[in-house]
């Protein structure tokens, strides 16, 4: 059964691991990010709600249209914090006097 997304106003459909829509630019939008591994139902349901996530768009659910959440971030300030002596970071780092 495909599932229903809103996003910006138009809706979209996911079924099979491709994206159907009214309108092109938001289907080549989601197309982009299409899973093509996604075939059972729960799979569908998953990346239909990871991708109305990522746009701030609604679900389809059979109570109604429901706010997706905004997924996980992909890359975190963490991953390129500046290590245990964090005065020594910077551009020219190699330029300053060593203690």
């Amino acid at each position: 059964m495909p599932v229903r997304i809103r996003i910006y106003g138009k809706e979209a459909t996911f079924s099979q691991g491709c994206w159907n829509c009214d309108d092109d630019s938001l289907q080549a939008m989601l197309q982009g990010m299409a899973d093509p591994r996604a075939l059972s139902q729960a799979q569908e349901h998953e990346h239909a709600l990871y991708a109305a996530g990522r746009f701030g768009g609604l679900i389809a659910t059979p109570l109604g249209w429901e706010a997706a959440p905004h997924p996980e971030a992909e890359i975190k300030l963490e991953d390129f914090a500046p290590g245990p002596r964090p005065e020594r970071a910077g551009w020219l780092s190699f330029l300053r006097k060593k203690k």
